[in-house]
C-alpha cells in the first residue's frame, strides 16, 4: 500500500472521529471509549499494513500461547 494512501486513509479516520466528537453529543466515558476503540483499531491496522502484526501472532504470556490471527 503506498504511503500516500496510508496518509489519506489517517487524515480521513481523524476528521470523521473529530466530526463525531464534536457534533454527536454524547457522554464523556463513551467519547472516551470510541476514541480508545478507534485508536486501537488504527494501530492494528498501521502494524498488519507494514507487515509487523504478523510477528506477533504467536505471542507467549505466562506458558500459555495466543494467536492472533493469520495461518
Amino acid at each position: 500500500m503506498p504511503l500516500l494512501q496510508i496518509v489519506v486513509v489517517l487524515i480521513v479516520v481523524g476528521v470523521l472521529l473529530w466530526l463525531v466528537n464534536r457534533f454527536i453529543p454524547m457522554q464523556g466515558t463513551i467519547k472516551s471509549i470510541l476514541n480508545a476503540v478507534v485508536v486501537i483499531a488504527v494501530v492494528l491496522w498501521l502494524l498488519n499494513v507494514f507487515g509487523l502484526f504478523h510477528s506477533l501472532s504467536g505471542i507467549r504470556i505466562g506458558g500459555r500461547r495466543f494467536y492472533l490471527g493469520g495461518e
